[in-house]
């Protein structure tokens, strides 16, 4: 007798279990299909489970009401309480398809952790959690927190307070922060003036690793004890940055180096702070209009990919060859690149040779020593080396300040820190090129076509207006001036792109942020260096260049090549359009919604009216069908027609899911 009472607990309990899986599956494939939400299983399975005790009490209550056993309860025959159960499962299926529908809406699929991650990962959860909480302390501590609502607000003085802010938090949460800083310091097409002319003055003060934890790090880069490469090395930090530190060393054949080596827990901490950096951005697109309108998410996910290849030091590596070989290729003998060591190199360790003299930064009394001719020579070396880069060879130095600038003992210039490197393509530099030469040339038609090739067209430009304001800076700094004219001049010309609603992309903008952080440099050399003047004769010269000889020849020719084929076919092409003009043939085919685009955008329009409009009759029907008075009866209280408007009202129901699901997903697509 057990074993039968057990065979038979097992046997329900299969029977439950399969039910369940089968209920969970239509439910799911309800929701996905019919209304339209690609809804997770672990939320479609407990809510079946919900459904599952629904449907359990109900048909057990009108079991017992169709057998007569349901005292002080609804009495009806067994056919009767057969619909009546059809009737009540498909209702608590229905309820549980919009609860469903419900919690997508509020919590879409993937945006709650998943139930694994209740269970593993939480040390990281706890360790970010409290960095988390430590970098919000930072910026409530500094009345950042109640700024960001009204971040750039419309009072002047609100936004220099919100910069301010903004500023000193940045500061005092980490290196990571001040990195991000420093990259919005350089993007005033997005940020206004307040927040520059703070982020500008960032800045990180850091303390030397002690050599006792260095000292292991470089033997475990390596791969192999320090005496084995090195004959000697200074345990003192000839400079410490925030990430990694640099000391002098000597190899085993007298070769003076220098080492850079990452900190050892310098990774681990940018990593965790990229991590809160992206989570703060997704929550500031999400919740400020201002987030959403500056693209904080492609702004922060942009700037976690370039820090992640400036720790890699193999990158580096490489970009300093690069810049080496563009140098060379260019004849430009006397600016020097270190030369690396890729033997010795790694990820976390870069060995390169040392540069003689100094940083233009600390060079003060060498640089009194130059007459001012030899001054304005170097000056004139260091922006023609830049130009070259950027506009000759495509690949250039994009963080040349005066740190990483050496002014050598024989007078040449050495460069250095090769983290932050731009690459221009071949069209990019043309229009560059152009730029500069029209602007030479005082020609603002052509330098208005050059901005415009460069930077992409905006949507409603006026091209007349564009020139006219070009035309007019022109004239106002067309005698070249003081290098403060020619600071002024660049920053007219980019708040002229900002009125006019260009749009800068990020190559483009690291050769603005070249040009920016070189001027520096050059008023330091010489502080009497007209920047603008120089810049325009290098530009002209460079775009002559390219227009000498053989290259213009080769460039014609390259071009026809690209035209023989269409040119091959326009006389049969003429020849065709005046026969059909001739003979009264000649028609225009016009496809209005050949773009496939316009083709969905229509039938999702039409989807949606013609579900809420199924939905709507489906409704309407259904309520006159249950307040009918004529037909049938069922039972003593309810008519046969309002049996069946329940049922018209489970399918309006569905169909007005589907109906509210399509207007969400178009509100979110849109």
């Amino acid at each position: 007798m057990e074993a039968l009472d057990i065979g038979g607990f097992v046997l329900l309990s299969t029977a439950s279990l399969v039910f369940l899986v089968l209920q969970s599956w239509l439910a799911a494939t309800v929701v996905r299909r019919v209304v339209g939400v690609p809804t997770g299983w672990p939320r479609t399975i407990f809510v079946g489970l919900v459904m599952s005790a629904g449907m359990a009490v109900t048909v057990q209550y009108l079991y017992r009401a169709g057998t007569g056993d349901n005292h002080g309860g609804l009495e009806v025959a067994p056919g009767v309480a057969a619909l009546f159960t059809a009737l009540a499962i498909g209702w608590i299926f229905a309820l549980g398809v919009g609860a469903l529908v419900m919690v997508e809406a509020a919590f879409p699929t993937g945006s709650l952790p998943s139930p694994q991650s209740l269970f593993f990962g939480w040390k990281s959860r706890r360790r970010r959690a409290r960095r988390y909480a430590q970098v919000l302390s930072i910026a409530t501590r500094h009345g950042l927190g109640s700024q960001l609502r009204g971040f750039g607000g419309d009072s002047p003085g609100r936004a220099v307070k919100t910069a301010r802010a903004l500023r000193e938090s940045l500061a005092e949460a980490g290196v990571t922060f001040v990195k991000l800083g420093q990259m919005l310091s350089t993007r005033r097409d997005i940020l206004p003036a307040a927040f520059i002319r703070e982020l500008e003055t960032l800045q990180t003060q850091v303390t030397p690793e002690p050599w006792s934890v260095i000292e292991p790090a470089i033997a475990d880069r390596l791969g192999r004890p320090i005496g084995e490469v090195f004959a000697s090395i200074d345990p003192r930090p000839l400079a410490a940055a925030s990430v990694a530190q640099v000391h002098e060393a000597t190899l085993l054949d007298g070769t003076e180096v220098i080492v850079k080596v990452q900190r050892p827990k310098a990774l681990n901490q940018v990593s965790q702070d990229l991590d809160i950096i992206l989570r703060l951005a997704a929550w500031l697109n999400k919740t400020t209009v201002w987030g959403k309108n500056l693209g904080v998410n492609a702004l922060a996910r942009g700037f976690a990919d370039s820090l992640e290849e400036e720790l890699d030091y193999r990158i580096e590596l490489d970009n300093m060859t690069s810049i080496e070989h563009s140098l060379r290729r260019s004849g430009r003998f006397d600016v020097t690149v270190p030369h690396g060591y890729p033997e010795l190199s790694g990820e976390r360790l870069l060995v390169m040779d040392k540069l003689p003299g100094q940083p233009v930064a600390q060079a003060g009394a060498l640089l009194e020593e130059l007459s001012s001719a030899e001054r304005a020579r170097l000056a004139t070396t260091l922006l023609g080396a830049t130009l070259q880069q950027i506009i000759g060879e495509g690949t250039f130095h994009a963080d040349l300040h005066s740190g990483n600038i050496f002014i050598t003992p024989e007078g040449s210039l050495g460069l250095l820190d090769f983290g932050a490197v731009g690459r221009l393509d071949p069209g990019t530099q043309t229009s560059l090129g152009l730029m500069l030469y029209s602007i030479d040339q005082n020609d603002s038609a052509g330098a208005t076509d050059a901005l415009i090739e460069l930077l992409g067209r905006p949507d409603g430009l006026d091209d007349r207006e564009v020139e006219r304001a070009v035309g007019a800076l022109l004239l106002r700094y067309g005698g070249g001036g003081s290098s403060a004219q020619g600071q002024k001049l660049f920053d007219d010309l980019f708040t002229l792109v900002l009125a006019h609603r260009f749009s800068v992309p990020a190559p483009i903008s690291a050769a603005f942020r070249a040009m920016a952080s070189v001027e520096g440099a050059l008023l330091t050399i010489d502080p009497s260096f007209d920047v603008v003047t120089v810049a325009r004769q290098e530009g002209n010269r460079l775009v002559r260049s390219k227009l000498k000889g053989t290259k213009i020849t080769e460039e014609l020719q390259r071009r026809v090549l690209q035209l023989l084929p269409m040119m091959d076919r326009m006389p049969r092409r003429i020849n065709k359009i005046t026969e059909d003009l001739e003979h009264g043939r000649f028609s225009m085919n016009m496809r209005v919604l050949e773009n496939p685009s316009d083709r969905r955008f229509l039938t999702s329009l039409f989807q949606q009216l013609i579900v809420a409009v199924l939905a709507g009759a489906a409704v309407v029907g259904a309520i006159m069908l249950i307040t009918s008075s004529e037909g049938p009866m069922l039972t003593t209280d309810i008519r046969l027609y309002s049996f069946f408007g329940f049922f018209l009202l489970f399918g309006g129901f569905v169909l007005s899911m589907r109906s509210l699901m399509l207007v969400f997903r178009r509100g979110v697509d849109g």
